[in-house]
């Protein structure tokens, strides 16, 4: 079975709002990889509205959609964060970030108020999105000597790799993405080539 490496996301960050009864909803959506990206975002958008009453958010990371975490960050249990994830899952995106920002108008709003504000904020903001489907990929370094050139590039070639960074003299070393499903057949045929050594990239 193929490893699952690819994945939707958001382009570039979009936003959304919804309004009810005196209460403003401001959605947010970023395209983010890792938790502390996740952290820093929050850190900044709590900065940037101070005065809302509430921040509350969904993400889910990874290609095999398998890391997510969803917050009501203080309003009823399960009527924030995951009707907001439920929007993440409703248009299978991954590596995606949604904070929903509340400024309280002064009415209570019930939890099926609440469901559908941040559902409503949620889905606009990802309705205003540039969704993109990207892959997974994995870094790796590739040590050779200079005769061995010519073979090494036509490999990155055919294989479609991203070269980082290279440095050539007469011991050459190449940093290359790869796509994840596809790296251990590029690192065979690398390694198979004469005075060629490949190293994982962290």
């Amino acid at each position: 079975m193929e490893m699952k490496d690819s994945y939707q996301t958001v382009r570039n960050p979009s936003t959304g709002s919804f309004r009810d009864r005196g209460s403003r909803f401001l959605a947010f959506a970023y395209q983010v990889h890792t938790v502390d990206q996740v952290h820093r975002i929050l850190e900044q958008l709590r900065r940037e509205h101070h005065n809302a009453k509430h921040h509350c958010f969904a993400y889910r990371l990874g290609a095999a959609k398998e890391t997510f975490r969803e917050n009501d960050d203080g309003e009823p249990a399960n009527s924030a964060g995951k009707p907001i994830l439920g929007q993440i899952k409703a248009f299978d995106l991954s590596n995606i970030l949604v904070v929903v920002v509340r400024y309280f108008g002064g009415t209570l709003l019930g939890v099926g108020g609440l469901i559908n504000a941040y559902r409503s904020a949620a889905s606009e903001a990802l309705l205003n999105a540039e969704i993109i489907l990207m892959t997974e990929n994995e870094k790796i370094i590739i040590h050779f000597l200079y005769p061995a050139t010519n073979n090494v590039m036509k490999i990155l070639h055919e294989e479609e790799m991203k070269i980082l960074k290279r440095e050539f003299s007469e011991s050459c070393v190449i940093e290359a993405s790869i796509r994840k499903s596809h790296a251990d057949r590029v690192r065979k045929r690398l390694e198979k080539l004469q005075e060629v050594k490949v190293f994982n990239s962290y």
